[in-house]
């Protein structure tokens, strides 16, 4: 599995908080949203992106910004204007003071603000829920950081202008596969940046000897896989495979296994009704005993919790 492709590969964009807005100087909006993940996409003017820590950064057109995490920020024409609207969990919005907008600032099919042709135009993107399966890049990921246009591949802004706008039937659909792609198109691009800091086992993908262990680890889960199995893959003794992945990855391949097994029985049990006996038996972590265990060890909850929770 290609890494970044695996990015959202099984729990996806379901639902996604998608819209333009539209707005003329000057505007502010302040985002308490907690959302996991949040793409903007400069279409036509400039924004200035203003955490509650860390540096704030300038988005022109063609620019992308990613915002990673529940921590607050501001996002508006200039660092000192006061926000109009506070953006809440669910797209929900108000007035500063908290009283709801009710629709005051609907322009249209997802389109929202002061009006249509307003000088600045964003796209905004926001997964409204966190799958545990993308969490180990998520983590590796800076709470805000931004591609100029010149450093990654724009085909898809067009798209996403006419079809954000469409009121069809699976429309909701079609825009989350979209944001996916667009998502996994710039986080190439950031990773190849000097400033970024891919993951451990990202890294190693393009290691001669270790780098297909993490594919076929990620490939095929429920595999009765070892250490000796996968040295065999690898060509590799097995003393060379063990030392070589745990020094590249920071743990040993067994462990990685492990935790991607657990990462997919997570979502398992968010997105489906499936028994626990089924979940432990398709990903092969050993009976419906061991898994509530390892699970309650890892996240803090038993299964059910977690379960109960997502719903």
């Amino acid at each position: 599995m290609e890494a970044l492709s695996g990015l959202l590969e099984g729990p996806r964009a379901r639902g996604a908080f998608v819209i333009r807005a539209c707005f003329d100087p000057p505007w502010a909006l302040r985002i308490e949203d907690r959302a996991p993940l949040t793409v903007m996409l400069m279409v036509r003017g400039d924004a200035c992106i203003t955490p509650e820590t860390g540096e704030r950064i300038r988005l022109r057109a063609g620019d992308l910004a990613i915002a990673r995490g529940s921590a607050p920020y501001t996002c508006g024409d200039a660092p000192d204007t006061l926000p109009q609207a506070l953006i809440l969990p669910g797209g929900e919005c108000s007035y500063s003071d908290g009283t709801s907008l009710k629709g005051s600032m609907d322009l249209g099919v997802r389109t929202w603000g002061d009006r249509l042709d307003g000088s600045t135009v964003m796209l905004i993107g926001t997964y409204l829920m966190r799958g545990e399966i993308n969490g180990r890049l998520l983590v590796a990921l800076p709470p805000l950081l931004s591609l100029p246009s010149e450093v990654w591949e724009r085909p898809l802004t067009p798209l996403l202008m006419e079809e954000i706008v469409r009121d069809e039937p699976a429309q909701e659909v079609v825009l989350d596969r979209l944001l996916d792609l667009l998502v996994i198109a710039a986080l190439r691009a950031w990773f190849c940046r000097p400033e970024a800091e891919a993951p451990a086992w990202y890294r190693a993908l393009a290691d001669p000897v270790v780098g297909r262990v993490p594919r076929l680890l990620q490939d095929d889960p429920a595999h009765p896989w070892t250490v000796a199995s996968l040295a065999a893959k690898a060509a590799v003794s097995r003393a060379a495979l063990a030392r070589r992945f745990t020094d590249l990855v920071g743990e040993p391949a067994m462990s990685y296994l492990t935790a991607w097994r657990l990462a997919l029985a997570a979502d398992r049990l968010r997105d489906t009704d499936d028994t626990i006996a089924a979940i432990a038996r398709d990903v092969r972590y050993g009976s419906a005993l061991a898994l509530p265990s390892a699970f309650k060890r890892v996240y803090g909850v038993s299964p059910q919790e977690h379960r109960t929770r997502s719903a």
